[in-house]
């Protein structure tokens, strides 16, 4: 009797959600959820998704039938915290047809913006840190409720969002995002990130596992796991990294096993390993890597397993040793050039990536021409490039000037970007007269005619479709190619 009453409650209290997130005519309430920013945040938003289907809500593509926006933010550059901006007054704009609306912020921009876009602009309703969107459900709740504002930006110690299997938005249905860790360490001075999402802990590599298998289940053939820093990805049951003896997290990181004397530990290099070992039909990728932490270990993982892609992501931000000393790097430009070297003696072949930051505080001429001869030298296939925009509550805010004019970041920009696209033409062209293995994700943007997917280095192709289907692998011959995409025809 007493389990059958307990039942009774439980459905009583389902169908109480259930009322609150219906509409007076009975429909569900909708969830609009637009993200800004790196693969993390829509990662997140994905998480959100999640958490808050398990509350009742369905989500839409048309914000203008929503009754609850979330904005998932960037606070990396000055130019993403304008775009957001811009899209909260739109969203503002909304509310004059639909009072009830309900607005919020998530993300990197809550805990820094909070009391300018609730109680100065008036902009949102709920903000959201990155270690609370467990709590959102709540949230909407208080300000539904009771007609307050509400918000959530403690940064946790253990959360991880590891039991929780995220609502993919949008996409082909063919390549998904694994979130393997949350925070940093690393303290770069240009970078808030250590304070928009709190200190480096490291998810069960169990659920990242489980969560693979699922997904190629699901019909997905590639995932990515992603990270601030994936190769400081240390696992030895919970808690955070840094609460370790720091001889003990190096020996281990550095895959000397026998030399740890604690307890077992998953290094990043390991949970490669276990991910591609899920199906060798399952493409792995990873994003992102930092030069000071990445191992040879990490390399050797990647030659072993021909399902793991030969591409990496290395930001360097500058080419200059005096610049990455300012930035709180951790490496120098002969250790970066020594790092690319391992990468290109491991792995042939193996395509590589990066970030480049143009102007940051003091930069000469001369450290700016060693970025470009850092990059003539590395041959990056492709890059990210923008110029340094400084970040309130960073240590180049709080210590350095901002001393390098517009006029000299705009023009040392275009020269990086021509240079960029130079080597981008360079490497591409590469790949012709080659056949190349293609995970087909969708259509050409071009032509409907066309298929599109990217190869094992990274790199769009285009081909006729013929009758093969998203989701396949296709061996392409390419006989020609522009700046970043190669053309062919599929062969046997």
């Amino acid at each position: 009797m007493l389990q059958e009453g307990n039942k009774i409650i439980d459905e009583a209290r389902q169908g109480e959600v259930l009322d609150r997130k219906q509409n007076k005519d009975g429909s569900q309430k909708k969830l609009f959820l637009e993200s800004y920013g790196c693969a993390m945040n829509f990662s997140d938003s994905e998480i959100v998704a999640s958490i808050l289907k398990a509350d009742g809500f369905t989500t839409t593509t048309d914000f203008n039938e929503a009754d609850v926006i979330f904005v998932n933010t960037c606070a990396i550059r000055e130019n993403a915290e304008q775009r957001v901006r811009a899209r909260l007054h739109d969203f503002k704009k909304a509310k004059k047809n639909n009072p009830s609306l309900l607005v919020g912020v998530l993300g990197c921009m809550a805990e820094r913006l909070k009391s300018k876009l609730m109680e100065e602009e008036k902009l949102v309703d709920i903000v959201a840190g990155p270690d609370s969107y467990r709590d959102l459900p709540n949230l909407i709740e208080k300000v539904t409720e009771e007609g307050q504002k509400a918000i959530n930006v403690l940064l946790s110690r253990e959360e991880t969002y590891a039991d929780i299997s995220p609502v993919r938005l949008g996409g082909s249905g063919v390549t998904a995002y694994i979130s393997i860790m949350r925070g940093c360490d690393n303290m770069c001075s240009f970078c808030v990130v250590p304070f928009t999402r709190g200190r480096e802990r490291s998810r069960d590599p169990e659920s990242i596992v489980k969560e693979a298998e699922q997904l190629f289940a699901d019909g997905y053939r590639e995932v990515t796991l992603l990270g601030q820093n994936v190769d400081s990805y240390l696992w030895n049951g919970g808690g955070l990294k840094k609460d370790l003896d720091a001889e003990t997290v190096q020996k281990a990181l550095a895959h000397e096993h026998d030399k740890v004397k604690q307890a077992e530990f998953v290094t990043f290099a390991d949970l490669l390993e276990k991910v591609a070992l899920v199906n060798p039909e399952l493409r792995v990728r990873f994003s992102t890597s930092n030069p000071r932490d990445i191992t040879d270990a990490v390399l050797y993982s990647i030659v072993k397993h021909d399902n793991i892609c030969n591409y990496i992501h290395l930001p360097v931000q500058s080419g200059s040793t005096r610049m990455l000393e300012k930035m709180n790097r951790g490496y120098s430009r002969e250790q970066y050039i020594k790092l690319i070297e391992s990468i290109n003696r491991i792995i042939p072949g193996c395509a590589i990536s990066t970030d480049v930051m143009t102007g940051f505080c003091s930069e000469t001429e001369e450290d700016h021409q060693e970025t470009l001869s850092l990059m003539e030298l590395v041959q990056y296939d492709f890059a990210y490039m923008f110029a340094y925009s400084e970040r309130p509550g960073t240590l180049a805010a709080r210590q350095y000037e901002d001393d390098i004019t517009a006029a000299i970041k705009s023009r040392r920009l275009a020269e990086i970007v021509s240079t960029q696209q130079k080597l981008s033409a360079q490497r591409t062209a590469k790949g012709v007269d080659k056949i190349h293995r293609v995970l087909v994700e969708g259509f050409s943007k071009k032509s409907k005619e066309f298929l599109s997917g990217r190869n094992d280095q990274n790199t769009v192709v285009v081909f006729p479709k013929e009758d093969f289907k998203v989701g396949e692998y296709v061996n392409v011959y390419v006989d020609k190619c522009t700046v970043a995409t190669l053309i062919g025809k599929a062969v046997q």
